[in-house]
């Protein structure tokens, strides 16, 4: 599964540089209604030492960023009467790749309350 982030980073050109995030397995949500934006889970990025963290629910994900071979591009199709045009979106140059089983997010509860 793929998810597109928005890393709010711009290139020379001034277009957004967009990120992959590449998981290993499924996310099964309990949701009624799946045309509307869903929230998965919280991203936290360090860029002291580029180490992506995925919370999802219970579970931790601890990642690492690759640099893709090839850069892709995100475009968008605008249909103007007969004539199609495609306007660039965002630059894909890198993924957050979640290879690893998740871990749960354990918490102490006190005997003594």
């Amino acid at each position: 599964m793929q998810i597109y982030v928005d890393c709010k980073t711009e290139t020379e050109a001034g277009v957004p540089e967009w990120a992959i995030i590449e998981l290993q397995g499924l996310i099964q949500m309990k949701k009624e209604n799946q045309n509307e934006a869903t929230l998965v889970g919280d991203l936290h990025y360090f860029n002291r030492n580029r180490h992506p963290v995925l919370i999802l629910g219970h579970h931790v994900l601890n990642g690492k960023e690759v640099k893709l071979e090839q850069p892709m591009a995100v475009i968008e199709k605008t249909n103007d009467g007969d004539k199609n045009s495609y306007k660039l979106k965002a630059i894909v140059k890198k993924k957050l790749l979640f290879k690893s089983r998740p871990k749960p997010i354990i918490s102490n509860i006190s005997e003594k309350v």
